[in-house]
């Protein structure tokens, strides 16, 4: 599994005209939160999601050096595959290392469920839906998370 981490100002998720996730931390009183751009592998389990779920809720970037579970930072999770994209040889990503959207889905759930049973406010795209995300990157901070 792996997560691409931004800490953000605000950041949305559109699927047509509709937003289906948005977080704005400055409503809640928070500088930051979190944009989770989440890309699943074919031997990823439930455990790594849990794991990396608690990472990231852990993990101390934002103000003060301080974590999501520290100031009750928001946070979006957005699938995607493309995260395993191989462009090791000619210009044609290969995508054979994403999992497909059968096991991805479940473990992309199992992810965010395990960061709101941590008491994470998680906000979400849909998975396998085209997905404009809109977002400010405060720092910029992004981080790669591996499993």
């Amino acid at each position: 599994m792996r997560i691409l981490v931004q800490r953000v100002a605000s950041a949305r998720v559109t699927v047509g005209d509709e937003v289906v996730g948005r977080i704005d931390p400055s409503a809640t009183g928070v500088p930051h939160g979190l944009l989770a751009l989440v890309g699943v592998t074919g031997t990823d389990t439930t455990a790594i999601a849990k794991t990396l779920a608690d990472k990231l809720f852990r993990l101390r970037i934002l103000d003060g050096e301080r974590s999501a579970a520290d100031l009750g930072a928001p946070i979006l999770v957005v699938s995607q595959f493309t995260l395993y994209a191989d462009t090791a040889k000619g210009r044609r990503p290969s995508w054979s290392a994403a999992a497909p959207g059968p096991v991805a889905e479940p473990l992309v759930t199992e992810f965010t469920d395990a960061l709101r049973e941590l008491g994470a406010v998680v906000a979400t795209g849909r998975f396998g839906a085209h997905m404009q995300v809109s977002l400010v990157n405060d720092g910029p901070v992004t981080l790669l998370l591996e499993g």
